[in-house]
């Protein structure tokens, strides 16, 4: 591994999986606090889409079976009120992903709404950007963009919202190095993860990213008493460095609502990269999502806001 530990004992295969929060799920295996384990993950889509797919595929994606996560896993000692720290140690990616406009879903859903399929064939080193066509690539990061415990809360509760105990955060920093506190609402925690990511920008902003089954190995431990409100996570070093080197193309949303502004800048960028680069506008918002930054420049300027979005120079060169 490469991080010099140890390999871990035990492995959680990927068929032990489910898809949606429910705390009385059977877990699939119990560990003890300060244990290794790695977790065998699907791609977003349960592995519906194969080489060979096309768009027509994602009309046949059964929408019961979007992102699947593997556990639950049983912390022993976690209780309600403990913090589960959980140490993400690495990830073995399979090579293989696709990002995809959906219909209906993404920040700009009413711009889009025709599907698209991208295919990626990638080296599972992840240390080769993936290519996306003869002009562009795309440097890879890979994380867990679902990641989390069960709620108090009995019965099931759907997978896609990200929740007080984590879940479907997509948050491109959940890599390897990073140490992610939980707040535990049940004994054992409860604990999986799924929806592994070879690349994402900050935003997802059409959906998806590059959507890619892996192996992830974490480290899970306990802080008694310690359980933050949300979510909070502390990351082991320069966080865009895969994507600085040769700077960035900036557009901005400005006005009342960031939701607005958000989607103008996602819009002033696809408009840019289509003029600059002669990309078609699809492949200009998928790029957007792989790679591209959404940030909230200002929001002390009443009664207008800045959102600004990033696009990574380093991508064309």
């Amino acid at each position: 591994m490469a991080d010099g530990h140890s390999t871990p004992w035990r492995t959680i295969h990927s068929t032990h999986h489910h898809c949606g929060w429910d705390n009385a799920l059977e877990p699939v295996t119990t560990v003890v606090p300060g244990e290794t384990l790695t977790l065998q993950c699907l791609d977003a889509a349960g592995g519906h889409y194969k080489p060979g797919s096309t768009a027509a595929d994602i009309a046949r994606m059964d929408p019961t079976k979007v992102n699947p996560v593997t556990g639950p896993v049983f912390v022993d000692g976690a209780e309600p009120g403990d913090a589960l720290k959980v140490t993400i140690r690495d990830f073995a990616p399979s090579g293989f992903g696709w990002s995809a406009i959906i219909p209906g879903f993404g920040l700009l859903a009413d711009q889009f709404s025709a599907p698209r399929l991208h295919l990626w064939d990638y080296d599972p080193t992840a240390k080769a950007p993936g290519v996306f066509n003869t002009h562009a690539s795309v440097p890879l990061k890979p994380f867990a963009g679902t990641i989390g415990v069960a709620l108090a809360e009995p019965g099931a509760h759907d997978i896609i919202p990200p929740r007080r105990t984590g879940g479907n955060m997509d948050i491109r920093d959940m890599a390897a190095g990073t140490e992610l506190y939980l707040p535990v609402e049940v004994a054992g925690a409860l604990f999986s993860v799924g929806d592994t990511h070879a690349a994402q920008g900050d935003g997802e902003v059409c959906g998806t990213a590059i959507e890619s089954a892996m192996d992830i190995t974490v480290t899970l431990d306990l802080v008694k008493g310690g359980a933050p409100a949300f979510p909070r996570f502390s990351t082991p070093g320069p966080v865009s460095r895969h994507l600085d080197a040769k700077g960035y193309e900036a557009t901005t949303g400005i006005g009342p609502d960031l939701m607005t502004a958000a989607r103008d800048a996602v819009s002033g960028m696809i408009d840019h990269l289509c003029r600059w680069r002669g990309l078609a506008p699809e492949d200009a918002y998928l790029l957007c999502s792989v790679c591209g930054d959404l940030r909230i420049s200002e929001v002390v300027d009443a009664p207008n806001w800045v959102v600004s979005f990033y696009f990574p120079r380093i991508v064309f060169e």
